[in-house]
């Protein structure tokens, strides 16, 4: 059984590929922390992108994601930009919540499963 730990830190890998399957830790803007929600997500879109090229697939093949955004009255912005990056036809299930997160600046942070 192998195991492929992805950007490798202290307390955590920023994605893990195991049996198949990719699994990121949740991704926040960190150069724009503070922006727009719309700003935020683009960002972490991309870092996304990056990790599952990383990990060798892309986000067609999305199977889950998870999204947590601070202020639900915000949530069609943070969907706009989301609507224009989801591959069509390969939308992955996903639940979107409301909840503080670890520091102020972040407003949105997305954690996403997709196959290899």
């Amino acid at each position: 059984m192998t195991i492929q730990r992805i950007e490798v830190g202290e307390r955590m890998s920023q994605a893990v590929v195991h049996n198949g399957t990719v699994y990121t830790a949740g991704q926040v803007a960190m150069t724009k922390g503070g922006s727009s929600y719309g700003e935020q997500t683009q960002e972490i879109l991309g870092q996304i992108d990056a990790l599952l090229a990383k990990a060798g697939t892309d986000k067609s093949k999305l199977i889950r994601a998870t999204i947590w955004i601070t202020d639900m009255a915000r949530f069609n912005e943070m969907n706009e930009v989301w609507d224009a990056w989801v591959s069509p036809g390969n939308t992955p299930a996903r639940a979107c919540v409301e909840s503080k997160l670890a520091l102020p600046k972040f407003d949105v942070e997305i954690m996403v499963e997709a196959a290899v």
